[in-house]
């Protein structure tokens, strides 16, 4: 999850859906909101209007009440029509439209103050209902006469169409939003597809099928792309440089050598040593072109590597009985130098056949952004007190006669230019030593 949350391009992702699914159903709820408080006034200012068309047939002879038999508003005259007036006075019923038989007066009806109203929902007959009340006072000759009149209608009405427009709201806005999210999602693709070309075009450069980026990419990009092509020709040029600089330095180190190897008077041991110069010359000289020849990105197939180092040592140390176990990963990389990652790992493994009795272990892992090599024997092993000496140049760990103590310092110098980490302990299964290489991808 951490790795998913580290590409830039999720994250634009999720802010971009992030964006849809809280901003639409947050415009949803709040035009749901203002409709259904439409729909209320709407209902009010209606059943306000009715208050007034009833009050004007009203009529009070004698501190009676006197009402028609029927009202212009016809669903008042039909029964069971869903909008009812009453007219009480002083929590007394004293009329209801035709539209009202059969049903129950309903108990505590609102009694607002004279010249006032009231909006609100009750219950008849378990059915909902919205109920506007309004208190009058008629002038009579003896007392005033106080009544409220009470307009009911279903509220079914106007639960249905806040119930359509919701569903329909609601369907729009599940559209709307799978149109954004396909178009949002089309044009992050086609705004990010410049980033899924140049990390193309680096895995190109890596695996060794491109030596340049192209600097066809948007205006952000291209200084990148231009400042990573400057970096790649530096490379090539300083290893051109370094190997030219290498092969002139052994040749004029082979015509004072060759001088020398001419004079008459030398001893065995200075020919002997003079030889050994030649060689290492020689040998330093196919390193230098062996690495200058590979660019660092590329890496080398470490599995091809160790097979080689296994086969020669076998045949080394065939009279000792000795067996080489390898388990290898065939995927295993190493980013590199293969000359460099040979002396490595040639060098602890002839240590491991020199230590061991009866066999050694070779193993490569290859995580996704680390390598590692282990290498065990089933010898003596080496105390934990000669552990963290052992690296050390003239330091020697062992009673081999050849040597000079400083492969194992060479090796960590190699190790520690890759930023790369080598261990020694004890191996759980041969009981010798254990030599592991951790170098990161």
């Amino acid at each position: 999850m951490h790795k998913l949350l580290n590409s830039l391009k999720v994250r634009i992702v999720i802010s971009a859906l992030l964006l849809i699914l809280v901003l639409l159903p947050i415009i949803g709820i709040t035009v749901n909101n203002a409709f259904e408080s439409q729909i209320n006034v709407a209902a009010k200012n209606q059943l306000k209007a009715y208050v007034y068309s009833v009050l004007a047939m009203a009529e009070v002879e004698d501190n009676q009440l006197q009402m028609p038999t029927h009202l212009l508003e016809n669903q008042f005259n039909v029964i069971g029509s869903g909008l009812y007036a009453l007219i009480t006075k002083d929590s007394q019923l004293l009329w209801s439209s035709n539209s009202f038989l059969g049903l129950n007066t309903p108990i505590n009806l609102p009694k607002p103050v004279t010249g006032r109203s009231t909006f609100d929902s009750i219950l008849i007959n378990d059915k909902p209902q919205l109920i506007y009340s309004f208190s009058v006072s008629f002038a009579t000759s003896e007392q005033p006469f106080t009544m409220t009149l009470h307009i009911i209608k279903d509220q079914q009405e106007y639960l249905q169409q806040i119930k359509n427009f919701s569903n329909t709201l609601w369907t729009w806005l599940l559209i709307l939003t799978a149109l954004l999210v396909i178009v949002q999602l089309s044009w992050l693709l086609w705004t990010l597809k410049p980033l899924g070309q140049f990390s193309q075009e680096l895995s190109a450069v890596e695996q060794g099928n491109s030596m340049q980026l192209s600097t066809h990419y948007p205006v952000e990009l291209q200084k990148v792309a231009q400042q990573l092509n400057t970096l790649l020709q530096t490379e090539q040029n300083q290893r051109k440089r370094y190997r030219n600089a290498l092969a002139d330095l052994a040749h004029s180190l082979k015509t004072p050598l060759a001088v020398i190897q001419t004079q008459a008077d030398l001893s065995e041991t200075s020919t002997e040593q003079i030889n050994r110069i030649n060689q290492i010359i020689a040998y330093q000289l196919t390193r230098a072109q062996s690495a200058a020849g590979s660019a660092w990105h590329l890496g080398v197939n470490v599995d091809s590597i160790a097979v080689r180092l296994v086969r020669t040592l076998s045949k080394i140390y065939q009279h000792q009985n000795l067996t080489i176990e390898y388990h290898p990963n065939k995927q295993a990389r190493f980013k590199g130098d293969e000359a460099d990652l040979t002396e490595m790992l040639g060098n602890v493994l002839d240590n491991a056949c020199k230590a061991a009795k009866t066999k050694v272990i070779l193993t490569l892992t290859q995580q996704e952004n680390q390598l590692c090599m282990s290498i065990e024997d089933d010898g003596e092993g080496i105390p934990s007190d000669k552990q963290q000496h052992i690296f050390e140049r003239g330091i020697r760990a062992d009673t081999y006669t050849q040597g000079h103590g400083i492969g194992l310092a060479i090796v960590r110098d190699l190790v520690d230019s890759y930023h790369g980490k080598l261990t020694v302990g004890q191996s759980a299964s041969l009981g010798g030593a254990k030599f592991e290489f951790t170098f990161q991808q």
